[in-house]
């Protein structure tokens, strides 16, 4: 089984080549879908969120209110260093749990879909990493008009993220390593086409 890590920071498209590389029959891990799983009302993650940043992180129906907590977050690093150790021990249990269940499955290629590997994670742990990137200024465009996103917290948000240029230059110990890039400067057939260049390169038919 080949494991892969797909990353991208904010904006760049990342989910787009997650859904592709589905539809072609890799199974994807979605990072941003099991943290919504461990933060779920009644989990012990939630309970340690609310206890840490208060109830003000609750929406009515218990669930967590995350444009607050992405706010208290982007207002204070410690904040997101402790937000982080309640979630990210939390995800990788439930992403190994998710791996196992691929292989016992007779799964060829799993695509673990992580926008903060090289902020969290050891890229060197997957057999291959896929790095998708777009102009910084297009990836701010994407957040203000097609998330409806206020620009400043746009750009806060971007600015926690490793920027892409010291992404491509990872190499794992290895010169002769490093990411798989996907640029995403252009429209989407254009897309496709470098992601199925990369699909072939990870040994996808």
């Amino acid at each position: 089984m080949i494991r892969v890590a797909l990353t991208g920071n904010i904006a760049s498209g990342k989910s787009t080549v997650a859904a592709l590389f589905r539809r072609w029959g890799a199974t994807v891990i979605d990072a941003d879908q099991l943290v919504r799983e461990v933060q779920r009302p009644g989990t012990p993650a939630l309970t340690a969120i609310a206890r840490r940043f208060g109830q003000q992180v609750l929406l009515p129906d218990g669930s967590l209110d995350r444009a607050v907590l992405r706010r208290a977050v982007l207002a204070d690093r410690a904040a997101r260093r402790d937000l982080e150790a309640i979630v990210h021990p939390a995800v990788q249990r439930l992403r190994e749990q998710r791996e196992a269940a691929a292989a016992s499955q007779g799964a060829t290629l799993v695509v673990h879909d992580i926008p903060l590997l090289f902020e969290a994670l050891d890229p060197a742990a997957f057999d291959a990493v896929v790095l998708v990137d777009a102009p910084e200024p297009v990836r701010l465009a994407r957040l203000v008009t097609d998330r409806g996103m206020p620009e400043a917290e746009a750009r806060a948000l971007i600015a926690m993220q490793m920027p892409a240029a010291e992404k491509k230059r990872w190499r794992g110990g290895d010169p002769a390593r490093g990411p798989l890039v996907i640029e995403n400067d252009g429209d989407e057939a254009g897309l496709e086409q470098r992601t199925r260049e990369v699909w072939r390169e990870l040994g996808g038919a």
